[in-house]
């Protein structure tokens, strides 16, 4: 039986938004169960995103989703909000990885994890390391369907819409509304809609 190497690719969506949680995932990939299509999340359209979503889910080895709220992100700020997004779904993995690939050029404290394994940070992963992609396009769907229910219980903001991020809709949204319990506090023009 072949040996599988366990690389968790590990990737966030939402650090940019001036709404909702930032999400993370962790993706070991099963080295006899190819998938076709993985790339950035960014680069892909939304149903190409949706389609690869269970395919990823079904022959990766094994996966995790998990986030940080906008309360997570005001109290640490979005770096560290976005590392507790990522240590809690390397975490949520039922089988702990070997080696980390994380998308980006800064590192989590790993210590806390709870197991041992390497870990690196690479500029790009997303479009280079497979696993990193197929995390991508799993927090990239997860958060987007998050904002799309929160549009029910938030309206008036078109969630479902811009995702949360700071479209010019969204900001004449916010300074006609004032901001929702989901909207990050500590973001500049949130702060400056709640005056």
């Amino acid at each position: 039986m072949m040996t599988i190497h366990r690389l968790a690719g590990v990737d966030e969506a939402g650090r940019g938004p001036l709404a909702g949680p930032v999400v993370a995932a962790a993706v070991i990939l099963h080295p006899l169960r190819s998938i076709e299509g993985l790339a950035d999340s960014k680069l892909l359209e939304p149903q190409t995103r949706a389609a690869l979503a269970p395919v990823i889910r079904e022959r990766c080895l094994v996966w995790s989703v998990a986030w940080a709220d906008a309360e997570e992100i005001d109290r640490l700020n979005i770096l560290q909000a976005t590392f507790l997004a990522m240590r809690r779904a390397l975490l949520g993995l039922a089988v702990a990885p070997r080696h980390v690939v994380v998308d980006g050029n800064r590192l989590f404290r790993h210590a806390d994890l709870g197991f041992d394994c390497s870990i690196e940070a690479i500029v790009k992963a997303d479009r280079t390391v497979a696993a990193v992609s197929a995390a991508s396009i799993l927090a990239k769907t997860v958060r987007d369907a998050q904002m799309e229910q929160l549009d029910a219980r938030y309206p008036g903001f078109n969630l479902a819409g811009h995702k949360g991020y700071p479209t010019p809709h969204h900001l004449r949204c916010l300074e006609q509304l004032g901001p929702s319990p989901l909207h990050r506090a500590s973001f500049a023009p949130v702060r400056l809609a709640r005056r």
